[in-house]
């Protein structure tokens, strides 16, 4: 045993403890020898008192080297923490004993243990793997000393009707338990394996040097074969008693995971979140099995360590509020979320649920007349449902998925196009309490399933097409056809039954059905949707709203657009669709494929006008662009349906000034709104298309401070407050200072009534989209100009870092996009931060051929129209397409392109961005 040779480890943590043993495994008397990494002697040394004790439980196969960066961020200064990280015994550098212990002797060894250190509280568990169980099991049997426990992809439960992962029944089998765990290394290198991105040679060598020979690799193979499977094996008890213990246990808790993970997967995080409701949820996208080396936990574990100070020490009552918004480890307390900021001087406004408004159309005098719509391909009405029948076909529906289980705090997934199908199930299932997850096809089927499986629903309603990506793809969930399928196709699929089969089930006639429906009372502050961002930054992002949200987003868009009962609304855009029964609106969905906007045609539009009359229309920019397109097809009478349209809103990206004028053509009465919002805060800004020309005729006279350089968004809507970070000389953005002074960039922060509630199972995401009590941190870089108005300059996340400048993006990009020869631009850095390349990268009209440098009489034009917005380009590159998010197939993967464009410079094949 070298300590010195395992990198990342101060040789000085390594020492051996000798422990009188008390399991019944051992003779009377036993003394058994333990290796530590404790890093106790050092914050002596330094004279440093620690806050707590970490005490790090490993699993299997690997040994306390896996919590080395803990050990080393303990030792800080400011916070500094004692971390024990134990051997277990025949793991790693500990005693080969000799013995078969089991889970019962694997936590009273650990408390034989403690009790020789002498450890006192605060002690904060961390577990990994089958650590996470051992830690828990010490944990519930040392409650005096207990203040935190952190878990890492591990789990205390397994469903007995279900079978163990296949890795493990492979490791289990007869003919390979053997020689795959002991008289081979096989186990471990497979486990090793499992790093996202792979272990470095040094560290893999470290974490093999204790199992070098068989004879050192029994631990590992009696581990596996202890593995509770079924209820007949003999640790399944104790097993039994740590999951059951965890329900009482009211610590705070932290679960950092890593989703690709063979072994432990979101089902068993899911598990944990049962039994541990209170606890702090992060999910690290693409980590796996051994999350602790594929990301850094030791930051995310100190700083909740230091948020959690005063309950860990014990010194102070227990937090009821947490800087970050989230409410206290005290589950019977109802903490307001700290987000929840109203306007000075206005009263709280009262609760009303998102169904109201239906409820109230249904009993009026409209309760005959169309609610939904759907278009068929025809440009004729495919169904439709009065306020009445929606009402009714509610509460049907409401009873039926009540007796199949689905209650409050139910999580389901809804997989259905919008329409009449996809309105009465959301109306259904949030009357019901239920969490509504809507992942939409427009993230792609690799986003859509990193998503659900996130989510982990406990139901999953979807269309047939829906239902085999989820039986193929594993995605979780008791699963629910919209329509009564075939037995065969209902068995190939594993559906249990089908929304029209609910509907006609239970015994209480309509009006009794309809009366529940009424009485049933929502928690306005109890979850109530989690929706997904686009994607176009980084993985899809869970975003949770709570009824309360849901309805203040309701009452913002109805404030601000004046979208009332009696309107009548084409939602190109499922979110509105989804609106307009809580708007009392009447809504309509265009005949298009709506994961793919750019599908809207002028002549669905209109003929989706036509057909309601509709006075409202919600199309994105890109669906926008192919109805500029297209708008050739139209007759007489559908150019007149669409002259009768008093109001279009777009939003999603940002609105070409060229492109509303086109628009403004099609709809001479209507007027134009571009909001501004997010999927964390719709809407934010509003502005209208005379407001547009307004602001960018300042811009050009410069008669107005702070115009231009960006797009301007406008004004906040109604109840919303904006605010500004500026940035810093390095392009970040503390989201600590706010203000709003003209002309200063920076980070736009937004305080509302229907912001977000949190990001789900992202508690490190959240604490960063929280800089300052009471407001969300968008990702978004802009102004305010002296009249008030917003300018977005892109994303905090795109801006570069030339020498001796800060670029934002958007506006050299609209400067470049006036060319008659370009589509669409962007703007992106290359090489290190504080000393990038300005790139341009240029979708032309017509299309390039392939991608590369672009002619220089093009490169030429290009840069003379990003000087003409103040940034110098040091190169211009084109593509035949730009890579754009697919919900909105216009927000362009600036990150995607600055990696393409750093290889093209640097010599390499150009290939596809």
């Amino acid at each position: 045993m070298v300590a010195a040779n395992w990198p990342g480890v101060d040789p000085q943590w390594s020492r051996t403890v000798r422990v009188n043993s008390t399991s019944e495994v051992d003779a009377p008397g036993a003394v058994r020898r333990w290796h530590v990494l404790d890093n106790g002697t050092e914050l002596t040394r330094r004279g440093l008192t620690p806050i707590g004790t970490l005490l790090c439980v490993h699993g299997n196969p690997t040994w306390s080297y896996l919590w080395r960066t803990l050990l080393s961020a303990g030792a800080d200064p400011d916070h500094p923490w004692r971390v024990v990280a134990v051997d277990q015994l025949d793991m790693g550098y500990s005693e080969r004993t000799g013995t078969f212990r089991r889970l019962a002797d694997r936590i009273n060894d650990l408390g034989d243990l403690t009790d020789n250190l002498g450890l006192e509280g605060p002690v904060v568990t961390v577990g990994h793997d089958w650590g996470g169980v051992i830690s828990m099991g010490w944990a519930l049997e040392h409650p005096q000393l207990l203040a935190g426990a952190v878990l890492t992809n591990t789990a205390v439960h397994h469903p007995a009707d279900t079978p163990i992962p296949a890795a493990l029944r492979l490791a289990l089998h007869p003919a390979v338990h053997r020689w795959g765990t002991t008289t081979s290394d096989a186990f471990l290198r497979v486990t090793h394996s499992l790093a996202h991105p792979p272990l470095q040679d040094e560290v893999r060598r470290a974490f093999m040097a204790p199992y070098r020979g068989a004879g050192r690799r029994a631990g590992v193979g009696n581990f596996v074969a202890d593995i509770p499977a079924d209820p007949t094996h003999p640790s399944y008890p104790t097993l039994s008693k740590v999951a059951e213990g965890l329900r009482g246990l009211e610590v705070p808790a932290l679960m950092l995971w890593g989703p690709r993970d063979p072994i432990f997967s979101d089902r068993y995080l899911k598990d944990l979140i049962g039994r541990l409701p209170h606890a702090d949820v992060h999910r690290f996208e693409g980590a796996g099995h051994l999350v602790a080396e594929d990301r850094d936990i030791a930051a995310p574990i100190f700083d909740w360590l230091a948020l959690h100070g005063s309950e860990i020490k014990g010194d102070a009552a227990p937090l009821t509020e947490a800087t970050d918004g989230h409410q206290s480890h005290k589950p019977a307390e109802k903490v307001e979320p700290a987000h929840k900021v109203e306007p000075a001087g206005e009263e709280k406004a009262a609760f009303r649920p998102l169904r109201d408004s239906l409820s109230e159309m249904a009993s009026g005098p409209a309760k005959e007349e169309v609610a939904v719509a759907e278009m068929a391909p025809d440009g004729s009405v495919s169904r439709s449902l009065s306020w009445q029948q929606l009402d009714r076909k509610i509460a049907d529906l409401v009873e039926g998925l009540r007796e199949a289980g689905v209650g409050r705090g139910s999580r389901v997934s809804l997989m259905v196009p919008p329409g009449t199908e996809l309105t009465v199930a959301l109306y259904a299932c949030l009357t019901l309490g239920a969490v509504v997850v809507v992942a939409d096809a427009g993230l792609g089927i690799k986003g859509m399933s990193r998503a659900v499986k996130g989510a982990t629903a406990d139901f999953l309603i979807g269309i047939e097409k829906a239902l085999a990506a989820a039986s193929v793809l594993g995605w979780p969930g008791r699963r629910i056809s919209v329509q009564d399928l075939p037995t065969a196709r209902r068995r190939i699929l594993g559906v249990e039954t089908s929304l029209a089969a609910l509907a006609r089930s239970g015994t209480k006639t309509a009006a009794e059905r309809s009366k529940d429906l009424h009485m049933d009372k929502v928690d306005p502050d109890a979850p109530a949707a989690v929706l997904f961002t686009s994607g176009s930054t980084g993985p899809a992002k869970g975003v949770l709203y709570t009824h309360r949200q849901l309805a203040a987003m309701r009452d913002t868009v109805a404030a601000t657009f004046g979208i009332r009962a009696g309107s009548r609304l084409v939602a190109g855009f499922a979110p509105f669709a989804l609106l307009g029964p809580a708007l009392g609106a009447v809504s309509v969905t265009p005949a298009m494929d709506v994961t793919a906007p750019r599908t809207l045609t002028a002549r669905a539009l209109a003929e989706a006008v036509r057909a309601i009359e509709a006075t409202v229309v919600f199309a994105s920019p890109a669906a926008l662009r192919n109805v500029v397109a297209t708008r050739d097809n139209l007759s007489g009478s559908l150019k007149k349906a669409l002259e009768e349209v008093e109001l279009l809103l777009s939003a999603g990206a940002p609105v070409p000034e060229s492109l509303l004028a086109d628009v403004q053509q099609l709809m001479p009465q209507a007027s134009l709104h571009t909001p501004y919002g997010m999927t964390e805060a719709l809407p934010v800004t509003d502005i209208s298309f005379e407001e547009i020309r307004a602001a960018g005729a300042d811009a050009v006279a410069g008669s107005v401070l702070g115009a231009g350089n960006g797009v301007c968004v406008g004004t906040p809507v109604h109840g919303a407050r904006l605010a500004i970070s500026p940035l810093e000389a390095d392009g970040t953005a503390s989201g600590e200072h706010r203000g709003t002074e003209a002309g200063v960039t920076g980070e736009i922060l937004v305080s509302a009534p229907h912001v977000k509630e949190a990001y789900d199972r992202l508690w490190l995401t959240q604490r960063e989209s929280v800089g300052v009590k009471g407001w969300h941190r968008t990702g978004d870089v802009g102004h305010f100009d002296a009249a008030g108005r917003l300018w977005v300059e892109g994303r905090l996340a795109h801006v570069v870092t030339a020498p001796g400048a800060v670029v934002t993006p958007v506006g050299a990009e609209q400067s470049i996009e006036r060319l008659d020869t370009v589509r669409m631009a962007a703007i992106a850095g290359v090489g290190p931060l504080g000393t990038q390349a300005v790139v341009a990268v240029v979708e032309t009209v017509p299309p390039a051929s392939k991608a590369g440098p672009a002619a220089p009489q093009l490169a030429a034009s290009v840069r003379r129209a990003a000087s003409e917005a103040g940034v110098d380009v040091s190169a211009v590159l084109v593509v035949p397409a730009q890579p754009t998010d697919i919900r909105h197939n216009a927000k362009i993967d600036r990150t995607r392109l600055a990696r393409w464009a750093s290889r093209v410079l640097a010599g390499g094949r150009p290939g596809k961005p």
